[in-house]
Parts: C-alpha cells; structure tokens; sequence
C-alpha cells in the first residue's frame, strides 16, 4: 500500500528541473566538491550526503560567523540548488543565520527518485550532517519549509522535541487538499502536515501570500491555528506562491523572527511573547495593538482632575522657560539623531532593495509546481 501511495504521489507531487540547473565536480587543487554555473564562494561547502534509502544528495552549507543559529532549509517543488544557490547565500547574510539546503532525491544532481518517503529521509539525511558534521545542536536548529518542503520540515519537525523553531513558507495542508476540499484526511493523501502540526512543540511562523493561486492563503491559516506555539503570521497582502521573497515585508518579518529567536532563552518564552502581540491573524507586519482614542481621553482627563486647578499658570511659565533653555540644546541632538537615523534607514532600504531585485533575476519555482494527475509536465 505504501508503494500504491508513494507510486501515485510522484504523478502529481514532483516536478525536478529537467535538465538540473547545475552539475558537481571536484576541485583538483584541493580535492572539494564545488557545483558549477553558480559563483565559488569561501564560506560554501558542497556535500554529497548518503539516506537511509540508498540514495545520495547533494547539499550545500553556507557558513556565517556571527551565527548563533543553523536554517535547514526545504525548497519548494520545480526548483533546485543551483536556482535557490543565490537565495540560500542572501538569506545566510542578512538573518545572521549558517544555513543548509539541499536536493531531494531525484532533483539536482541527487540520486534515486523523487517520493514522500524519500523527502523525509532526505532530511533526515541533512539534520545528522548538521549533528555529526558540523556539531550544530537541536535546539539551535530552525527548520524552514516551502510548499512541498513544509512535508519533511514538518515531519521531521514533529519528531524533535528541542527544536529552536519552524518557519513554513506557503505551506500545504496536505497533498491532496491542494486540489480537492476534503474534510479528512485519506490513506492515499500524502504530506498530511494537518495531522502533524499539533505535534510541533516550538514557535511556528507561518508565511503566506493573500492572493496565492496555486496553494490557497487558507492552508496557511488553518495550520497556523493548529500551531500550538503560535508566532505573529505573516500574511502578504497581495502575494502569490513563487513571488513573496520579492516583497520588503518579507525579509523585515524574517529578520524580526531570527531575533526574538535570539534573544529567548526558551522557545516557550518566544511563542509566550509573539501571543501577546496578536489576538488574530495580520495581515501585516504591525501586529502591535494600541490604546484606543477614548481610552486616551480617559487617561487624560483622570490626570487633570487630579492635578490643582491652582498651579496651572506656574506649571505653564515653568515649562516655557525650560522649553527656551533647552530649545538650542535640544535642535543641535535632534539634528544629528535625525541623521544617523536617516543613514540607518538608507542602509536598511538599500540592503532590503538589493535583496528584492536579486530575487526578480532567480528563478524560484514553477507556477504550475501543483499539477492534478495526469496533467502533461
């Protein structure tokens, strides 16, 4: 039955760039693998890592030093490393983050055939790289899945119970729930992320385009309610399935995340602190709420009718004096505070800017990465 599901699954579920977007040689000076028609960088290792299921992938590993914190990464379907190589780089950058992605077998120049339970040994695969390879420990793994990729992220997700965090980019319910609007959930069904979500213990942030036409914003949504550690959503206003790296929100959202992230000395007080600020799902970044006009009013009012009437005139020439005495003073800080900020501002809108216009070059998947059976690939 299991070879009936993972037999089915592979005609509507996988669709590997044919031919792969990049080959894998080694480097005669010093013996390393290096994958071409992407730029060589320092800070990369290219691997070759063995599953459980006989199969070999290729993964790459972007070393950054300020790092406190590892992203492993699934990519979306109809895309490999050598289209995400760019992205994978950028994103290592700007979150401060070390960050592994890698190909599920049959994509890239990985081996075997592309099935469900491959994907989850594929990942399986890159985690013990992370352990045994490069000492990185559970609880300071982030585990990041898009489309297809929240399957194994949330698989693997379930079954770890340190883990520092899960990031799901236009995640899917399940398989099946992409095209039909079944209330339960099947034995054919693949990726059931439904049924495993409520297993995750740590933050979950979900990411998801409002005007999404190949997974609906609502899996994102509804998955998002079954989280039992919630964070602050992401909902792009706007945003389709393939295109949401291109928008501002989307790296400001991520970058807030990795730091709160950071900053806790537990997920549970990441998850504590996110719920705070939200009562609903946003559909922007600003999820913090604000007191109302009245309550205002109200405490304005309270104030004055404990202060005496009286005093009104000094309090009144006390604060004109103060406020021409510190007037000069004051224009000088404000002045050069307000130019730091502005040179901190500019330096943020470039850095978001050069990262929006590299992803309008890279080509991150197939808009028809969902197809219904039988449809011609």
């Amino acid at each position: 039955m299991g070879a009936v599901t993972s037999s089915m699954a592979a005609k509507f579920a996988f669709f590997p760039p044919n031919p792969p977007s990049y080959g894998v040689v080694v480097e005669e000076s010093t013996g390393k693998l290096k994958l071409t028609e992407v730029a060589a960088k320092e800070n990369v290792d290219v691997l070759k890592l063995p599953t459980k299921k006989g199969t070999e992938i290729v993964a790459v590993y972007i070393r950054n030093p300020a790092a406190t914190l590892t992203v492993l990464y699934s990519h979306g379907n109809a895309a490999d490393l050598g289209q995400m190589y760019e992205l994978f780089v950028e994103l290592s950058h700007l979150l401060r983050v070390n960050l592994m992605g890698y190909d599920y077998s049959g994509y890239g120049r990985s081996t075997g055939k592309p099935s469900e339970q491959n994907t989850y040994a594929d990942i399986e695969a890159a985690y013990r790289c992370l352990e045994e390879t490069y000492g990185v420990k559970e609880e300071d793994v982030i585990l990041y899945g898009q489309s297809v990729g929240s399957g194994p992220t949330l698989d693997l997700a379930s079954r770890l119970s340190r883990l520092r965090a899960v990031v799901l980019h236009s995640p899917i319910l399940s398989g099946l729930r992409v095209m039909y609007a079944v209330k339960r959930t099947y034995w054919f069904d693949i990726y059931k992320n439904i049924d495993k979500i409520p297993l995750v213990e740590c933050p979950v942030l979900i990411i998801h385009g409002t005007a999404d036409d190949v997974v609906d914003c609502s899996h994102g949504k509804q998955l998002f309610e079954l989280s039992k550690q919630k964070y602050e959503p992401l909902w792009v206003k706007t945003g389709n399935h393939c295109d949401l790296e291109l928008f501002p929100e989307y790296i400001i959202h991520l970058k807030k995340f990795i730091s709160a992230i950071e900053k806790s000395t537990s997920f549970r007080n990441v998850s504590a602190l996110s719920m705070n600020q939200i009562d609903k799902p946003r559909s922007s970044t600003d999820c913090r709420p604000r007191p109302s006009t009245d309550q205002r009013e109200k405490s304005r009012l309270s104030t004055e009718k404990r202060e005496p009437r009286t005093s009104t005139d000094q309090r009144e020439k006390s604060r004109a004096s103060i406020d021409r005495k510190e007037k000069s003073s004051k224009s000088v800080d404000l002045s050069d505070k307000a130019n730091d900020n502005t040179e901190q501002q500019e330096k943020a809108r470039k850095s978001i800017d050069r990262f929006g216009n590299m992803m309008r070059s890279a080509v991150l998947c197939n808009i028809d990465c969902f197809k219904p059976v039988g449809a011609n690939v």
